[in-house]
C-alpha cells in the first residue's frame, strides 16, 4: 500500500526499531541512502547497511538477517515485482520501500499489511483498480463445488435448468473478468520506466521533519542528476524537478551581503548553473570532453574521419586554438573560459546541435573545489563500477558511497579520474562496433550496436546488446535499449517482450538485475530468442 503520512507511518514507526537497508547499486540509491543515515544518526536509530546488486543478492541476504529484524527498508529495489513471493517472509515482516522503478507490482499496492511504498503518488502511476484485477476467492470455490459430474438421469436434468444456465453465465463471466484482466495487467505492466527520484523523496521527508541540511540537499540533486545522466526520466521530468529543488537551494544558500553573514572560507555553497552538456569538462581539456561525451560523439560521428574533421571545422568556427582546447581546462586563458558557454552554443546551433546547455547545479567547498552535479554521478557511478580486482563489489560501494562527503574529497578525485578512463574505453568500444560493422540488423531492432548505414530508419529503431558475462557457465548479458526520439517518453518494453521470448522458446534465462530490461541468457539460446524477439515485435 502507499504511504501517505511518511512521518508519521514511517519514520516514527522505525526510528525506535532496528531496521535493515537494502539498497540497489547506483548513484540515486547511495543518494537516498546518504540522507537516511544522517537522519538515522540524528537520531540514534539502529540500522544495518546491505548493498545489493540482483535478485539473487537479496534473497540470499534476506534469508541471512531475516530472522534478526523485523523492519526492512528497500532502496531502489522491489516495487516492481511481487516481494513477498520472492522472499517468502513471516507474517509480522515489514518492507518499506523506496523505489524508482515502474510499473509498480499490483500486488504491492494492494498489500496493505506487509508491503508499505514510500513513492510519490503525484508521478503518474496509473495503478489499475481493485475488482478489475482481483476476485473474491469464495466465489471461484463455490464455481468448482458446484460442478455437474453429467451423470444425472435426463428427467433430472430438466429440473436442474436454471442452475446449469446460471452457472453457465457465472463462468462466461468469469472468463470475460479473466480476459479483461489480462488485458488491464499487460497495458499496465507493458513498459518500464522510472518515476520521482528516491534521493529525493528521502530529502522531502527531512525537510518535513524540519532536520533538512544543505549536504541532504545536494544529495538530492545528484540522485535528480543521476537519473537525467543515466536517461531514465523525460526532460518536462528533470526540469519540473530542477525547479522543485531550485527553491530547496534558494532558501539554504541565500545570503545577504554583510559582514554578520558572510561564509567562511571551508564552507559549502550550492548554486544553480545553465551549464553545457559535456562530461566532466572542467576536470578534464575541452577537446577530450568533446570526444567522449556521448551527444557530441554520436553528433559528431567521431568514428569516422568525416567527423573528426567536423570536429576540428566546429572549434575553427568557435576561434578556440587547438593549443587552448587540448589543455586542462583550469589551464585555459580566463578570457576564452569566460565566453566559453557562449561560444559554444552559439557554434552548436549552426551544427544542429540545440540540446548543449542544462539546467544544473554545482557545488563549492571552500575557494579550491567546484563541482557539477554531473561530475558527482560520473565519480560516484565509476567508483561503483570498477573494473579492477583489488576489491569487492561491497568495497566499491562503501567507496562510492564515502565519495559523496565532503571530508573524503581524495575518493571523488579518484573517481573523476577513473570515470574519465571509462567514457574513453565506451567510446572507444562504441567506435570499434561502428567501424567493423559488428550490428546485426534484425528488422524491428538492431542488434549489438548502433550501425553506420544510409538507412535513416535506424535512428527509429530500439537496440539490443550482448555481451559475454561468463565463459565458464557459457552466458551473456543481453540488454534491451528503447529508441531515442526527441519525443521519447523514456519507456522500456523490452522487459515483457524479454520475458515472452524466453517464455515461448524455453530458452534458459535469469532474469536477476532490478531494470527488467537486463537479463542473463545461455549462449546457445542466443539464437532462437533473438528468432522470437523479431517474431514478437514485427
Amino acid at each position: 500500500m502507499f504511504v501517505s503520512d511518511f512521518r508519521k507511518e514511517f519514520y516514527e514507526l522505525v526510528q525506535n526499531q532496528r531496521v535493515l537497508l537494502f539498497v540497489a547499486s547506483d548513484v540515486d540509491a547511495l543518494c537516498s541512502c546518504k540522507i537516511l543515515q544522517t537522519l538515522f544518526q540524528c537520531d540514534h536509530v539502529e540500522y544495518t547497511l546491505v548493498p545489493v546488486s540482483g535478485w539473487q543478492e537479496l534473497e540470499t541476504a534476506f534469508l541471512e538477517h531475516k530472522e534478526q529484524f523485523r523492519y526492512f527498508i528497500l532502496i531502489n529495489c522491489g516495487a516492481n515485482v511481487d516481494l513477498l513471493d520472492i522472499l517468502q517472509p513471516d507474517e509480522d515482516t515489514i518492507f518499506f520501500i523506496c523505489d524508482t522503478h515502474r510499473p509498480v507490482n499490483v500486488v504491492n499496492v494492494y498489500n496493505d499489511t506487509q508491503i508499505k511504498l514510500l513513492i510519490k503518488q503525484d508521478d503518474d502511476l496509473e495503478v489499475p483498480a481493485y475488482d478489475d484485477i482481483f476476485r473474491d476467492e469464495a466465489e471461484d470455490e463455490e464455481l468448482s463445488g458446484n460442478d455437474s459430474d453429467g451423470s444425472e438421469p435426463s428427467e433430472k436434468r430438466t429440473r436442474l435448468e436454471e442452475e446449469i444456465v446460471e452457472r453457465t453465465m457465472k463462468r462466461r463471466q468469469r472468463r470475460e473478468w479473466e480476459a479483461r484482466r489480462r488485458d488491464i495487467l499487460f497495458d499496465y505492466e507493458q513498459y518500464e520506466y522510472h518515476g520521482t527520484s528516491s534521493a529525493m523523496v528521502m530529502f522531502d521527508l527531512a525537510w518535513m521533519m524540519s532536520k533538512d541540511l544543505n549536504d541532504m540537499l545536494w544529495w538530492a540533486i545528484v540522485g535528480l542528476t543521476d537519473q537525467w545522466v543515466q536517461d531514465k526520466i523525460t526532460q518536462m521530468k528533470y526540469v519540473t524537478d530542477v525547479g522543485i529543488l531550485q527553491r530547496h537551494v534558494s532558501r539554504h544558500n541565500h545570503r545577504n551581503e554583510d559582514e554578520e553573514n558572510t561564509l567562511s572560507v571551508d564552507c559549502t555553497r550550492i548554486s544553480f548553473e545553465y551549464d553545457l552538456c559535456l562530461a566532466l569538462y572542467q576536470h578534464w581539456s575541452l577537446h577530450d570532453s568533446l570526444c567522449n561525451t556521448s551527444y557530441t560523439a554520436a553528433r559528431f560521428k567521431l568514428w569516422s574521419v568525416h567527423g573528426q574533421k567536423r570536429l576540428q571545422e566546429f572549434l575553427a568556427d568557435m576561434g578556440l586554438p587547438l593549443k587552448q582546447v587540448k589543455q586542462k581546462f583550469q589551464s585555459m586563458d580566463i578570457s576564452l573560459k569566460e565566453n566559453l558557454r557562449e561560444m559554444i552554443e552559439e557554434s552548436a546551433n549552426k551544427f544542429g546541435m540545440k540540446d548543449m546547455r542544462v539546467q544544473t547545479f554545482s557545488i563549492h567547498f571552500g575557494f579550491k573545489h567546484k563541482f557539477l552535479a554531473s561530475d558527482v554521478v560520473f565519480a560516484t557511478m565509476s567508483l561503483m563500477e570498477n573494473p579492477e580486482k583489488d576489491g569487492s563489489g561491497t568495497d566499491h560501494f562503501i567507496q562510492a558511497l564515502d565519495s559523496l562527503s565532503r571530508s573524503n574529497l581524495d575518493k571523488l578525485y579518484l573517481g573523476l579520474e577513473l570515470a574519465k578512463k571509462q567514457l574513453q574505453a565506451t567510446q572507444q568500444t562504441i567506435a570499434s562496433c561502428l567501424c567493423t560493422n559488428l550490428v546485426i540488423s534484425q528488422g524491428p531492432f538492431l542488434y549489438c550496436s548502433l550501425m553506420e548505414t544510409k538507412n535513416r530508419r535506424c535512428k527509429l529503431l530500439p537496440l539490443v546488446m550482448a555481451a559475454p558475462l561468463s565463459m565458464e557457465q557459457g552466458t551473456v548479458t543481453m540488454v534491451g535499449i528503447p529508441p531515442e526520439t526527441d519525443g521519447s517518453d523514456r519507456k522500456n518494453f523490452f522487459g515483457r517482450a524479454f520475458e515472452k521470448a524466453a517464455e515461448s522458446t524455453s530458452s534458459r534465462t535469469l532474469h536477476n538485475h532490478f531494470d527488467l530490461s537486463v537479463i542473463e541468457l545461455k549462449a546457445e539460446d542466443r539464437s532462437k530468442f533473438l528468432d522470437a524477439l523479431v517474431s514478437l515485435l514485427s
